[in-house]
């Protein structure tokens, strides 16, 4: 593939969302094949949790993840807005659509929702979202059940959108804000894992594995940045040597390893929490430990670093945890997002950095970036496109009950839970497009099964999404970076 088309990817990124959109869909829905969903969403604990994202390819809302890709999404437009055209209003608009239901979410003070549907039953059924009658469970943690890493990203979602809509609509920013701070202050002040308190409605999907310090960090890394107040600042100081020294925790769900400095996604924020805080202490004393820490990160991932941790396909695809890495495209994006920022950074302050006796440049950053986004998009040796309708040859048969299944123009009578089975078994081509979605995408030696029920490879997320927003800015502007 000679070049791409970095906006029509961006348009078509930006679009995926309106296909994992629950509840009622507005007018400007473009996604016709998708409909209204789980509008009963919170009833069982008599609070309106209708809205939302569907995170991956069932119909369950986890606000962990739901809440890191807001947060991408939200420093996406704050790093490259400016170079989105007219794809920016439609940032805006998928961005709302998180942080309406995070005010929903966070509306009873001391409580936050953790998870809507029980995600047991739901994986047992292959079923639109329009039909869904799995129960709609409400996991909440509280004061006495606190789930600290959940409470933490959705401030720091909040936080992070607050900005975003200063200068669109100053009333709303301020509210997300105000929220951000009661959020922020019930989760340090009510400090535990989530997966105790809500047990098998997030594990083992999406348990903590890393603990929690880093999402408290990383909700007063960004609190410091909306607001500028030394409070927050002084947290981030204060507790960042959490994050030096890995620990062994056994939850009841998962013996895990504490985070480590080259984690960054849903669940680890060490290295988005390093290079968000260089931009404020690069080239000061106050530099240390966030920039040779972030600079340490970058080392673990070119390719000709002496101290390279990540595996590359032949191809030259990453793979942030080798061969078995779980949904690697996850990595992929977030890892490209963090090489174009740090690159901004570095050229802001003049500064480039070693890895041993390799000079790293910030163009080189930005190179190894583009390397991945144009695999993504088709650059490799199977001449396909790992986002859907996007180039000549894309997966058609991914995880994805709603994409699966026919829409309720073409088939109105209802789905119940095993009705869909056939559809899911089925060799044939997927019936809906879900514009935009990038899946788990190919194996270590560059192979790809365009098989629904391998779900490593061929479901798409929304946290795979979220940081290709800004990388696809960048590239719409700057082609031939």
């Amino acid at each position: 593939v000679a070049s791409h088309d970095y906006g029509d990817a961006l348009s078509k990124c930006i679009l995926f969302f309106e296909g994992q959109r629950s509840g009622k869909l507005p007018s400007t829905q473009r996604m016709t094949w998708r409909k209204d969903s789980a509008l009963s969403d919170g009833s069982d604990v008599g609070v309106d949790l209708v809205g939302g994202y569907y995170d991956a390819g069932d119909n369950i809302k986890f606000s962990f993840p739901m809440a890191f890709s807001t947060t991408m999404q939200a420093w996406s437009i704050l790093e490259f807005g400016h170079l989105m055209g007219s794809e920016h209003e439609n940032a805006l608009e998928s961005l709302k659509w998180s942080t309406d239901y995070f005010l929903k979410a966070t509306s009873v003070p001391g409580k936050v929702v953790a998870a809507v549907g029980n995600p047991k039953g739901d994986h047992n059924c292959w079923e639109r979202p329009e039909d869904m009658d799995i129960p709609r469970t409400s996991y909440l943690v509280n004061t006495t059940k606190p789930g600290s890493e959940v409470s933490a990203e959705i401030a720091a979602a909040l936080a992070a959108s607050s900005m975003v809509f200063k200068s669109v609509d100053s009333q709303y920013s301020n509210l997300l804000l105000q929220r951000a701070f009661q959020v922020f202050q019930f989760a340090d002040q009510y400090q535990g894992s989530y997966n105790y308190s809500v047990g098998e409605g997030v594990c083992p999907f999406y348990c903590d594995y890393d603990g929690y310090m880093d999402e408290l960090i990383w909700g007063a890394a960004w609190l410091f940045k909306a607001t500028n107040e030394q409070k927050y600042w002084n947290y981030v100081v204060e507790n960042i040597h959490f994050l030096e020294n890995s620990v062994e925790t056994e939850s009841n769900k998962a013996v895990y390893v504490g985070g480590c400095f080259a984690d960054f996604g849903w669940d680890g924020k060490n290295a988005g929490i390093n290079v968000l805080i260089s931009r404020w202490v690069m080239n000061t004393s106050k530099s240390d430990p966030f920039v040779s820490y972030a600079d340490k990160f970058f080392c673990t991932v070119l390719p000709e670093s002496p101290t390279r941790w990540v595996t590359y396909s032949p191809g030259g695809l990453m793979f942030k945890y080798g061969a078995k890495s779980i949904v690697n495209s996850q990595h992929v994006t977030a890892t490209s997002f963090l090489l174009l920022v740090y690159s901004q950074y570095l050229t802001m302050f003049n500064r480039n950095f070693q890895c041993g006796d390799v000079a790293v440049s910030p163009s080189r950053l930005v190179q190894l970036a583009k390397v991945q986004v144009d695999y993504v998009l088709g650059s490799n040796s199977m001449g396909m496109s790992f986002m859907v309708g996007y180039g000549q040859k894309f997966p058609q048969r991914i995880h994805h009950r709603g994409s699966t299944l026919p829409s309720i123009d073409k088939y109105p009578k209802r789905l119940k839970c095993h009705d869909g089975d056939e559809f899911f078994e089925t060799k044939d081509p997927n019936l809906n497009v879900l514009t935009g979605a990038i899946v788990g995408g190919p194996d270590i030696n560059d192979k790809f099964e365009d098989d629904r029920s391998n779900w490593k490879q061929s479901e798409p997320t929304t946290y795979i999404n979220a940081p290709f927003v800004g990388v696809l800015a960048y590239f719409k502007v700057y082609p031939n970076s």
